[in-house]
């Protein structure tokens, strides 16, 4: 089939959604679902999504539309909903998705209702559908002005990696492909909650050390939590992983950090969260260290947000529990598959 007439759906259209269909746009036909009718007329009226993405114009490959069947009658779906939106949004996809159609989930976090991640929630609700994973260091407004950007996309068939990549390639958006799902979708889930306690410390005005100190000791607990659950070391080391970790918890441009900056400045949850943006690390945290104490897998920092969070504690208080920890050897084994970091 001759570039051009592919056809490519990506459902969901916010900020990151968009950017996925302007990129996959120079390849094929763009289907850009919205769930309200009046953005989608809006958006194919305008030829931009004035709503999520400002001042970039949708391709002319990309078509609204308000259809989710029309939508499915894609090759390839990319699933750009939030987490605690999938299930509802697979359900609904379930009566027009076609047996077969590679569906890649670009959306990061645990389902807090029931602790599955992304790709498990796909498998329960479309076991037909061949699940893959996009993720890494990516803000949407970088890649829609061509700065430089490399991501990873995982599915159980390195081929189908490959292929699914290829589609949204460009020479500013670089994806490396992998088969760990899993591994990708911890990095990505994690990430978040980490990002919420360095925006803490960012607003408390604990220096460039701090912020270091905590990206360093945030990455063992991804490690430890990531080995837990079956990631490959070496995926959490890449972009999925340590990449996205450096990019959410150092930029304002992260919706997380943010928070936790408001957090770290003196604002209750309530207020911190009134900005009218997604903060995926919020809805993650419960569900991230339940998950974490039912393999005994020591998270402290994650602990210590959840804790702030749910308003059992406050900011103050949390700091100086994590600073009264017991001192112990930093112990990096030779092999990072090994006992990584304790």
């Amino acid at each position: 089939m001759a570039e051009h007439e592919r056809q490519i759906a990506v459902l969901g259209a916010g900020a990151w959604g968009t950017v996925l269909a302007n990129l996959a746009a120079r390849r094929a036909r763009v289907s850009l679902w919205a769930r309200d009718a009046d953005h989608a007329a809006e958006m194919a009226a305008t030829g931009v999504n004035a709503r999520r993405l400002p001042g970039v114009a949708l391709e002319l490959n990309v078509r609204p539309t308000d259809s989710l069947a029309k939508a499915a009658e894609a090759e390839v779906i990319f699933l750009a909903a939030p987490t605690q939106t999938l299930r509802e949004v697979c359900e609904a996809l379930a009566r027009f998705a076609k047996p077969g159609t590679p569906i890649v989930i670009c959306a990061k976090g645990i389902e807090a209702a029931s602790g599955l991640f992304p790709s498990e929630i796909l498998a329960e609700i479309l076991p037909g559908n061949p699940p893959a994973v996009l993720s890494g260091p990516s803000f949407a407004t970088d890649v829609a002005k061509t700065l430089p950007t490399a991501v990873t996309l995982a599915a159980q068939d390195e081929e189908r990696a490959a292929a699914l990549a290829r589609t949204l390639a460009a020479p500013w958006f670089r994806l490396y492909h992998s088969r760990d799902i899993k591994g990708v979708e911890i990095g990505g889930a994690a990430k978040n909650v980490l990002a919420i306690a360095s925006g803490i410390a960012a607003g408390r005005g604990f220096g460039a050390s701090a912020g270091a100190a905590l990206i360093a000791r945030g990455f063992a607990e991804l490690l430890r939590f990531g080995r837990a659950y079956g990631a490959d070391p070496a995926t959490l080391t890449g972009l999925s992983g340590l990449g996205d970790l450096v990019l959410t918890c150092g930029s304002h441009q992260s919706r997380n950090f943010s928070f936790g900056f408001a957090l770290g400045r003196g604002a209750s949850v309530a207020m911190a969260s009134a900005d009218g943006k997604l903060h995926e690390g919020v809805s993650t945290c419960a569900i991230l260290v339940d998950l974490a104490l039912r393999k005994s897998v020591d998270m402290p920092i994650s602990a210590a947000v959840e804790a702030v969070l749910s308003e059992r504690i406050g900011v103050d208080a949390a700091i100086e529990a994590l600073l009264a920890r017991p001192a112990k050897p930093e112990v990096a084994t030779g092999n990072i598959g090994a006992r990584l970091y304790e």
